[in-house]
């Protein structure tokens, strides 16, 4: 419950604070007095987007600061999902700079707007004068049934679910438009990879061939150097060989005079040994070359082949080609199994539909179970608010479409009188009897959903006398189990409550500010007569006032 509230800089207010209590709390005050900004403060202290014309002094900061009473309402778990420290006294509070940036705090913690809306909604729940409308609007039908037929966690599974199911229909709708490109391009790919596969090209294929092609394209030149190293390594008498041979022969009759000459005789013979190895693989390879015009044109045509893919696909290597051949054949498999695929993924969107139903089905029968007993109290409460013959009706239809919240189709009908034909509750009630409706719903809902804190803007306009009093009494029980605070300017509901504060202008020197302050029971007295006859405070206005504070 909310146990203090304070607001500073804010419209007209410059710095108020006021201390409130469990049970039902009236506030009350001349029209224009600034009832409304209070709540618009209350709202930005909830999540509400902040404007920095709302800021009095734009030489302060705006802070709105709410303490919670929150020990009893086993909102653990919300501030370990959140990573926020728990405290039974909690403390929110945004502040709002003249730049138009704002910023928001949980127990000193800074969030962002969207937890403090969540955190909000678990606190408070506040009916603006004009909520009582959305009786008639169709989200606010589900809300209610939804919260009595406890459909939260099934709801978000729900919609889980249905997010699920519209990823699949968008991977479905992006698989047949590129099937249907594929399919107009599916010949010219299989004409491309067979070209690429006919090719049988292999990574170093290309340098190989490269290599082979110099080798015949030159075969004269290559016979003649060969043959001309090998006669200079080999000739008797001339040739390197020989001639290491008689240095050889020349250190070998003095190497037994010095280790130095038996290490040079050494070193002479490992060139020796390695000349002759040149000289055989000089000859080797001289025996390798001949003309060879048929392999040299198979060559040729080979690599002219890998030379014109290249140019076609863009590329400068043989293993680029393979990385092209390999991309031409999936997209070439994908379309030749384009059915296979289709009918995969259409499977798995029935499957999610099937799933999603028995979903929708488990919330409908929870929705179809709560109606009944809902509409049979909301007839009484009403009925006690002086509409003895008003009948609700709540239809529930099952649909095959998939909505936002279910497969329902939700109509909300009234008939206010006796005898009188069904219609649309926001056309079959007035202004007062939607009023008298909404509270009944709100009362009801209050028990269901244990929100701590909620707060009436107004919500008795359009009835007065007994009907107020009546009001008064439901909002009164209300204030048993919960805190409710009430904005009214019926004197019969302002009498009901456990406390009383006063919302009122007052002018310092040159600036009009609002002011709240709490009435003692003297206050209160004159604050009800005057509610019930103006300002003449006259002894019979007296009088009832006191009545009505018992």
């Amino acid at each position: 419950m909310l146990t203090a509230l304070s607001i500073k800089n804010y419209a007209l207010i410059e710095d108020i604070k006021i201390d409130l209590q469990q049970g039902f709390t009236i506030i009350t005050g001349e029209t224009y007095a600034g009832k409304s900004i209070m709540l618009g403060a209350l709202g930005l202290l909830l999540g509400k987007r902040a404007d920095y014309s709302v800021i009095r002094n734009t030489q302060n900061k705006c802070v709105i600061e709410g303490t919670f009473d929150i020990s009893n309402y086993n909102l653990l778990d919300f501030f370990k999902r959140e990573d926020l420290d728990f405290e039974h006294v909690t403390i929110v509070r945004r502040e709002i700079l003249a730049s138009g940036k704002s910023r928001a705090f949980i127990n000193d913690t800074p969030v962002t707007l969207p937890i403090l809306v969540k955190l909000g909604d678990l606190l408070i729940d506040i009916h603006g004068q004009h909520q009582t409308l959305s009786l008639g609007e169709n989200q606010y039908q589900f809300q209610v049934l939804d919260v009595l037929a406890r459909n939260r966690d099934l709801l978000l599974e729900y919609r889980r679910e249905l997010r699920g199911l519209k990823k699949l229909e968008q991977d479905l709708t992006v698989l047949k438009e590129e099937q249907a490109r594929a399919i107009k391009e599916h010949d010219y790919n299989v004409y491309l990879l067979t070209e690429l596969e006919e090719a049988k090209l292999k990574a170093g294929m290309q340098e190989e061939l490269e290599e082979r092609y110099e080798e015949l394209n030159n075969v004269e030149v290559l016979t003649e150097h060969l043959g001309s190293a090998v006669n200079q390594i080999r000739q008797e008498e001339i040739g390197s060989l020989s001639t290491l041979k008689e240095v050889r022969g020349s250190i070998g009759k003095i190497s037994g005079l010095s280790s130095t000459y038996a290490g040079l005789q050494e070193r002479v013979q490992s060139v020796i040994i390695e000349l002759d190895d040149i000289a055989q693989e000089l000859e080797n390879s001289l025996e390798r070359v001949e003309a060879n015009p048929e392999e040299l044109e198979e060559v040729n045509n080979k690599l002219q082949l890998i030379y014109n893919l290249q140019k076609k696909h863009a590329a400068s290597t043989v293993e680029e080609l393979l990385e092209i051949t390999a991309a031409l054949r999936q997209q070439v498999d994908m379309t030749e199994n384009a059915e296979a695929n289709l009918e995969q993924l259409q499977k798995e969107i029935q499957n999610k539909k099937l799933q999603i139903s028995k979903i929708a089905a488990a919330i409908h029968k929870n929705r179809e179970a709560v109606i009944p007993g809902f509409t049979k109290e909301v007839e009484k409460i009403i009925s006690d608010l002086g509409m003895p013959n008003a009948r609700l009706k709540i239809e529930l239809v099952l649909q095959k479409e998939f909505f936002s919240n279910g497969q329902d189709q939700l109509s909300w009908f009234l008939s206010a009188n006796k005898g009188g034909d069904y219609a649309d509750i926001k056309k079959a009630a007035s202004g007062g009897e939607l009023s008298r409706i909404m509270l009944a719903v709100k009362s009801i809902l209050a028990v269901n959903s244990k929100l701590p804190t909620i707060i009436f803007d107004e919500i008795d306009t359009g009835v007065s006398g007994d009907i107020a009093q009546k009001m008064g009494d439901i909002l009164q029980k209300m204030g048993n189990t919960m805190q409710v605070i009430s904005i009214t300017h019926l004197p019969q509901i302002a009498g009901k409550g456990s406390s009383h504060f006063k919302i009122f202008k007052e002018d310092i020197g040159e600036t009009t500010v609002t002011k709240i302050r709490e009435l003692k029971t003297g206050e209160r007295i004159e604050e009800l007569a005057m509610m019930l006859g103006g300002d003449t405070k006259s002894e019979s206005a007296m009088a009832h006032a006191k009545a009505l504070l018992n």
